[in-house]
């Protein structure tokens, strides 16, 4: 039985190995060595250049803005999925996944056309005579673009903690003379804190590092860090300082998974 099992994990091994561990590896290899192959630390150094820390500073206000707008948005709405007792395979879950099986960048492409000068929303308002809507190319269509992409992951996680917290001890609480709010902040709230942790390190993580939401709702107008590495990597075809760079966004991925490790230990926020 146990071989059979080991049989079973090979193609799964075989694609961590080729997809994961060997690209991590060669980040790594790139990120450590000069373009001769000797080691050094200079192509981490870069992002302490002035344009690389502006790109990093916006990335990650940008990223925390989005975060905190998921994280009010996802929240009421799992709560009332969990109280409706709407099932993971559900139509009305359903809904919020569906997103998900679209292309990314088929999604960012449909915002474009929508928030464009020219575009769906401004022709609309055009129609009945009101003032346009010039957020394209701006700050605010990328936090737009990263909260519609990004909204079902922290839907989700926090969903299927609310889901599990047992019906009874909301209920002995109120018996207990446990006001709305008092249950909320001190029951709820509480045991949903894995499923919060979990969505925000979803949400925050791949914000961070996205280039493609920027460089078509922002117009490849204001670089983050993620368009300075893409631009490291297809422009100048330097992959040291693009792997450096990379290593760099590392630490906020081991933060990240240190979060989940800590609040999260039994995976009850990433089990879907």
């Amino acid at each position: 039985m146990k071989n059979k099992r080991k049989l079973l994990a090979g193609p799964y091994l075989f694609w961590a190995a080729s997809f994961i561990i060997i690209p991590l590896l060669m980040i790594v290899y790139y990120g450590l060595t000069d373009k001769e192959g000797g080691f050094t630390l200079l192509n981490l150094a870069k992002i302490t250049e002035p344009e690389n820390l502006k790109a990093l500073g916006l990335a990650v206000l940008l990223s925390f803005v989005s975060t905190v707008i998921c994280l009010l948005l996802a929240y009421p709405l799992a709560m009332i999925l969990s109280r409706r007792n709407v099932n993971q395979t559900s139509f009305v879950v359903l809904i919020f996944i569906l997103p998900m099986w679209m292309n990314f960048l088929l999604r960012t492409l449909a915002w474009q056309n929508l928030l464009e000068k020219t575009g769906v929303i401004n022709s609309v308002l055009k129609f009945f005579h009101l003032p346009g809507w010039e957020i394209i190319n701006t700050p605010g269509a990328i936090i737009l673009g990263m909260v519609y992409n990004f909204l079902p992951f922290m839907v989700l996680p926090i969903y299927n903690v609310l889901a599990k917290i047992d019906k009874d001890v909301i209920s002995a609480a109120r018996d207990l003379g446990a006001g709305n709010m008092q249950t909320f902040m001190k029951i709820i709230l509480p045991l949903s804190v894995p499923g919060i942790i979990s969505g925000i390190t979803m949400v925050f993580v791949p914000a961070l590092t996205t280039f493609v939401i920027s460089d078509l709702l922002g117009g490849s107008k204001i670089l983050l860090i993620g368009n300075v590495i893409e631009q490291e990597f297809k422009q100048g075809s330097n992959w040291n300082v693009g792997s450096g760079l990379s290593l760099v966004l590392m630490i906020f991925i081991i933060a990240s998974m240190a979060l989940i490790a800590k609040y999260d230990k039994e995976g009850e926020g990433t089990a879907f």
